[in-house]
Formats: C-alpha cells, structure tokens, sequence
C-alpha cells in the first residue's frame, strides 16, 4: 500500500495559482482537483491501514461507491 504523500505542494500550487488566475481557469481547476484526489487517497490510506482485513464482498461494495462517484 502506498504511504500518505504531503499535500502542501498542491497547497501551494493552488494558491499561486490563484493569485493571477480565473476561478475557471482550467489550471486553477486541475490543481484543485488533484489536491481533492489527493486528499481522498491520504485518508483512504490512513483508514485502511487501521482496519482489519476486508472480504471480497466488503470490498467489491466500497469499490462500487468510488465508481458510483466517478460518473
């Protein structure tokens, strides 16, 4: 599993970013995306490596909710 990366360089991008920029900007928007993407991927990662072991079943239904989200 993947450890828990730092967001302060997508803090900080953001934050450059936003300075000069639209709030529409696509950059601006890219940006804010990836620290939301980002975000998600830390607490997962967290959440996960408190919990005990998960089944097919408990998993299959958490990857429904993520691909339920996506659309």
């Amino acid at each position: 599993m993947s450890a828990v990366v730092p967001t302060y360089h997508l803090r900080a991008r953001i934050a450059g970013l936003s300075r000069d920029r639209a709030a529409d900007d696509p950059d601006l928007l890219d940006a804010r995306t990836q620290l939301a993407a980002q975000n998600i991927i830390n607490y997962v990662t967290k959440t996960l490596a408190k919990a005990p072991a998960i089944s097919d079943e408990q998993r299959q239904r958490i990857t429904a909710l993520f691909e339920a989200g996506a659309k």
